[in-house]
């Protein structure tokens, strides 16, 4: 075999490897009765942060879990359990993506992304009042 035949069946083989790793890697977005379904499979979770519940958070106790209830774009809410300090902000958070897997009847997040509020949301609607204030 010639050399440049060897470097092309390793090309090939590390793409091909490379290509099954990130699928097998993959979760999909779900609510969490899929989740509960499916527990022990990674899932991305969209929701919003139900805030009349207390948050759990003792830093004296344990400053890597922080807790909350989460409702999914479906309306079921679960307990949030996730193993790190609690988020910067997450009380402004609009809208939260958590990632992880479903033990029992709760959610351990692996991460946890938020929306915050843009600050630019009341300029861009102050300045769309007046453009269609002028152009009348």
């Amino acid at each position: 075999m010639k050399k440049m035949h060897i470097i092309a069946i390793v090309v090939i083989a590390v793409a091909l490897a490379v290509i099954v790793s990130t699928i097998s890697n993959s979760s999909t977005y779900a609510p969490f009765r899929d989740a509960m379904n499916h527990q022990g499979s990674t899932f991305h979770i969209v929701g919003k942060v139900n805030k009349s519940k207390d948050f759990i958070y003792n830093p004296e106790v344990n400053a890597n879990l922080f807790g909350f209830y989460l409702i999914d774009n479906e309306g079921t809410e679960k307990k949030v359990l996730y193993d790190g300090a609690k988020p910067q902000d997450f009380e402004r958070a609009e809208q939260i993506v958590i990632i992880g897997k479903m033990e029992g009847d709760e959610f351990h997040a692996s991460q946890v992304l938020m929306k915050c509020p843009s600050k630019y949301n009341g300029n861009q609607a102050d300045q769309m009042k007046v453009a269609s204030i002028s152009t009348k």
